[in-house]
């Protein structure tokens, strides 16, 4: 009789590891009697545990190697299926979700040139997942103006989403009081307000322009002349550029007329732009003081570009006459004059006035020293005066004397030389000679000063010249009809202009109400 050894097992788990034992053991079942078997009450449990256990394995018909065998035939059979190549909570791999999202974009790409604009620039910028949303973002900046080609000069902007990004941004400037019809040439000079944030960036900029003293009513103005300024830092060149000004004597008062009026000055660098235009005019005989008084009355002059208009035109003068000890003088009456196409202007007007009133160009710059304005004159008005002039009378060189000597009776109007002409001839009695040794006789009022001047001098039986009668003050023409004599030396000066006279300091209020100036290059 054959007996199998038993040892204590204390964990059933490791006889079901040991399923190397021969099967021939599990085939040939022995049969022990229990009564020949000592085994100890506590360990019978688990010795029937294993005896079931041996008979389940022996019923099986495989061996140990049969389960690798088996997962070798299933290798050999081929790829697995799709269900086994999903992820275990059933969503997409990173893979599939990138080659996705390269579709997606590839379709939104081909769009945008299906419809003329070259997505090239786009490449890293988020854009809409869908081609519908693209196309909607297209047709929301078609309503406001812009055209394929906007969007291509900066393609950037596809990258706005419509409700939280333009919205937004469209109607806190539609508050604010930037009109509609000024909005697509917004959009085009700055298309970047449409990524700002109106919290973060474009209120604080609002609040800034306010503080310098420009006018609630006037910042959409502002705005809408300079749309750059809202990308501006507020402790940048903004600050820089208001504080040299006040530095120079731009009273803080006129800040926000001067604004308003060219708020490009905002972005302007001090050193590169506003410091070296005020060094030249100040290397010309122009105080620094005097160019702050233009730059209150005339802040575009800022900016004229140094190098390719205003040293150019100052050569230019010089060149057709001016003497250089009067460029200051001109410049203070006239600043647009160094802004202009002037080279071409002084040539066509030389010809002109040469072929009207022979003039040489010495005779041209003397009459540019007096009244720089004749350099944007128009022919049609000069013709008129001179043939009114001629019609008075006066010869071709009477005229020629009378312009030069006072070149502003080309620019005056036509009614009033007629009714100052006609009470010269009429009342005064007094020859045409006078009127070419003092032609600024047309450029008084006949009822606040010809008249009642030429009646106080009449009581008196005065004799005097025009210029003793009309170039003086009403203060000092009151002192001269207290005198016995005529002093002939008190005569003033008609000379031209004073550069004192606009440093003076202006006493009225703060000019900061100011309407749209229209470029008008005719002087009249």
């Amino acid at each position: 009789m054959k007996i199998l050894a038993y040892n204590h097992i204390p964990k059933s788990s490791i006889l079901v590891m040991h399923h190397e034992i021969s099967t021939l053991t599990f085939y040939k079942p022995v049969k022990v009697a229990t009564s020949a078997i000592l085994i100890p009450a506590q360990h019978q449990s688990k010795f029937n545990f294993v005896k079931k256990l041996r008979c389940s394995v022996s019923s099986r018909p495989y061996t140990s190697t049969s389960r690798s065998n088996s997962t070798r035939t299933n290798r050999k059979q081929g790829p697995p299926s799709s269900s086994s190549s999903s992820s275990l909570y059933g969503r997409a791999s990173l893979l599939e979700m990138k080659n996705e999202r390269i579709a997606n974009r590839a379709r939104v790409y081909e769009f945008l040139r299906s419809i003329g604009i070259e997505p090239d620039e786009l490449d890293g910028l988020e854009l809409p997942v869908t081609v519908d949303v693209m196309k909607e973002r297209v047709d929301f900046l078609h309503t406001l103006g812009l055209t394929i080609e906007d969007i291509n000069n900066y393609p950037l902007v596809l990258g706005c989403s419509v409700k939280k990004n333009m919205v937004p941004v469209l109607d806190y400037l539609g508050k604010l009081g930037v009109r509609r019809s000024t909005l697509t040439d917004f959009l085009r000079r700055y298309p970047q307000v449409l990524h700002a944030s109106v919290v973060v960036d474009l209120n604080p900029v609002v609040k800034y322009l306010e503080g310098m003293d420009i006018k609630p009513n006037d910042i959409p103005r502002v705005l809408e002349k300079y749309p750059e300024v809202l990308g501006y830092k507020l402790e940048g060149t903004m600050s820089t550029s208001v504080a040299y000004l006040v530095g120079i004597g731009v009273a803080r008062r006129e800040i926000g007329g001067v604004l308003t009026r060219y708020p490009e000055i905002l972005g302007m660098r001090v050193g590169r732009v506003i410091k070296p235009f005020v060094e030249y005019l100040g290397s010309l005989g122009i105080p620094m003081l005097a160019v702050a008084r233009l730059i209150e009355q005339r802040p575009h002059i800022l900016g004229f570009g140094l190098e390719d208009k205003i040293k150019p035109n100052v050569k230019s003068l010089t060149e057709f006459g001016v003497r250089e000890s009067s460029i200051s003088s001109v410049i203070a009456q006239y600043p647009e004059i160094i802004g202009l196409d002037l080279g071409t202007r002084l040539v066509k007007q030389q010809s002109f006035f040469n072929s009207k009133i022979d003039f040489s160009p010495e005779d041209l710059g003397r009459v540019i020293e007096k009244m720089p304005q004749i350099v944007s004159l128009s022919n049609t008005a000069v013709v008129k005066h001179v043939d009114f002039l001629k019609d008075c009378g006066f010869s071709l060189n009477q005229v020629k004397r009378m312009v030069i000597g006072c070149p502003q009776i080309l620019a005056l109007n036509m009614d009033i030389m007629k009714l100052n002409f006609d009470y010269f001839q009429s009342k005064m009695g007094r020859e045409l000679d006078e009127l070419v040794d003092f032609p600024a006789f047309f450029t008084y009022g006949l009822e606040s000063t010809i008249r009642p001047r030429h009646r106080m001098v009449a009581k008196k039986g005065l004799k005097c010249s025009l210029a003793w009668l009309l170039n003086c003050s009403d203060a000092k023409f009151e002192q001269r009809m207290n005198y016995d004599t005529i002093d002939m030396e008190e005569m003033e000066d008609d000379s031209s202009f004073d550069m004192n006279t606009l440093m003076e300091p202006r006493n009225n209020g703060s000019d900061s109400d100011y309407d749209d100036e229209d470029s008008d290059e005719e002087y009249l």
